[in-house]
């Protein structure tokens, strides 16, 4: 064979190589990627031709469902009856956007298996039942609702927990969507113009963004200070109006300037319900960046949250960062500097006070049930750590008791119940600053007693803007959590 014959046979043999190789690409790998993507008409065929299972509240409040159609019983349109309430917890299913929510987490089980389908096929041979599953999820219907219209119009986000379990009561993100828009054909538009949106109406900030915590984490401050053994309620600190931080020309001020009560000294409890500022820099500083930082990743921090969406893990700089960084302790103590938390992350904090110090798993499905409503799964409540020590979760529940009854969170009081809580009020880069509410109730609850722990956060001050802080604007809104749910212990 001469040379140009032989140049061309390994140019043919190259060319038909690369070609099997394309085509093997695409049927192995890119395959399934292009079999699921949403705008494959196909997957718009098929999601129309599958009945969806239905999802209710714990109190049973239908809040997802199929709706055959009136044409074609073989087709269903899928509907959100209350809208934007649940939006960022039941999500969406959309030929279009794909699913979000529970409708892609259990997806799985909510989508029925037609047997015209070869694995329906199968499963129909081996007696499986192919219709849809349903769910039912730990949410409290009314209690969702009190959450948001307490939230209002204001940015920011609300979580309620119950303490003992993990299970979520309650979860708000605002501002919201209707999930309606997303489900027919012609959503494209509605939908481009969510994604669009600088308002970021999709994103749920309880769990998927990162927030400042301010006086909130003083929770975790105290606990540090209180499982070193150095540290009782009645520990006397020095109490100046304005704390100088070592090695730098930066100081550290309360937020009415001054002392707390106009004293030399304080005690720790008094440091606590007035959320003393300059005391709670020296604390910091006496416990030191090592502790402070094990106590945070004792209660989750740095950690990812198991749970059935992905949440941003709540973030605080490693012991390593804070040697010979005394400033940088004293600052972080009061949840400022470089820590970043969640809503459902501090909510899980204050749950762990009410909890004996123990954080369970959080979890928003209750239940599985059959298409005849049978009980086919039920999740059982699992504890994910422990974020400190009984005895100092009883200190803690005094402590943040003293915040309703005489401190900064008196608007979170409710008649006749001992509750707990702590405000906070970190300040934001640009704009008024964030308004915080941690709390729980009621305090030294039963073991069968009924329970909650609320996070509230509102950014930027929400409707009050610069006066804004978490006792005037968060505080208000967990009160009317906790005056519902623990209406029937007084």
């Amino acid at each position: 064979m001469n040379l140009p014959i032989q140049r061309l046979a390994m140019i043919l043999f190259a060319a038909f190589a690369l070609l099997v190789a394309m085509v093997s690409y695409d049927q192995a790998i890119a395959g399934p990627r292009y079999r699921d993507d949403s705008r494959n008409a196909r997957v718009a065929l098929d999601r129309a031709g599958r009945e969806r299972g239905g999802i209710v509240t714990a109190d049973g409040e239908i809040v997802a469902e199929s709706v055959a159609d009136a044409s074609d019983t073989q087709s269903f349109q899928r509907t959100y009856p209350h809208g934007s309430l649940y939006a960022h917890l039941v999500g969406y299913t959309s030929a279009i956007f794909g699913d979000s929510g529970l409708e892609r987490s259990r997806a799985g089980a909510l989508a029925s298996d037609r047997d015209s389908t070869i694995s329906g096929l199968l499963d129909a041979l081996a007696g499986e039942d192919l219709r849809a599953k349903g769910l039912r999820i730990t949410v409290n219907h009314e209690l969702q609702q009190i959450a948001t219209a307490a939230l209002g119009d204001q940015t920011g986000a609300v979580v309620a927990l119950d303490p003992a379990t993990g299970a979520v009561l309650a979860m708000v993100s605002n501002p919201s969507f209707d999930p309606n828009v997303l489900v027919t054909l012609g959503a494209t538009e509605a939908g481009d113009a969510l994604e669009s949106d600088p308002a970021t109406p999709l994103t749920n900030r309880a769990i998927r963004e990162l927030y400042a915590p301010g006086s909130t984490f003083k929770v975790l401050t105290a606990a540090a200070a209180i499982e070193s053994g150095s540290t009782t309620t009645d520990t006397l600190f020095p109490n100046p109006g304005e704390l100088d931080l070592p090695g730098t020309d930066a100081t550290i001020s309360n937020f009415a300037d001054g002392s707390c009560g106009g004293t030399e000294q304080v005690t720790f409890q008094i440091a606590f319900a007035l959320s003393c500022n300059t005391v709670f820099g020296i604390i910091g500083m006496e416990v030191g960046g090592g502790d402070l930082v094990a106590q945070a990743e004792a209660a989750g921090f740095n950690t990812e949250v198991p749970f059935e969406f992905d949440v941003v893990a709540s973030a605080i700089p490693t012991a390593d960062e804070f040697v010979n960084d005394l400033p940088a302790v004293a600052q972080t103590a009061l949840g400022e500097r470089d820590v970043r938390v969640t809503p459902l992350q501090m909510a899980m904090v204050a749950a762990a006070v009410a909890n004996d110090g123990v954080v369970m798993t959080p979890y928003l499905v209750a239940e599985v049930t059959d298409a005849d409503g049978q009980v086919l799964e039920t999740t059982r409540p699992t504890v994910w750590r422990r974020a400190f020590s009984p005895a100092t979760a009883t200190v803690l529940e005094d402590l943040m008791e003293r915040v309703i009854t005489s401190g900064t969170g008196t608007r979170a009081s409710v008649p006749r119940v001992r509750v707990g809580g702590k405000t906070g009020t970190p300040e934001r880069e640009i704009g008024a600053p964030d308004a915080w509410f941690i709390g729980f109730g009621p305090v030294n609850a039963g073991p069968d007693e009924r329970s909650i722990a609320v996070a509230v956060l509102v950014e930027s001050g929400g409707d009050a803007g610069e006066s804004a802080t978490g006792g005037t604007v968060a505080a208000p809104i967990a009160q009317q959590l906790l005056a519902f749910w623990l209406a029937g212990t007084n």
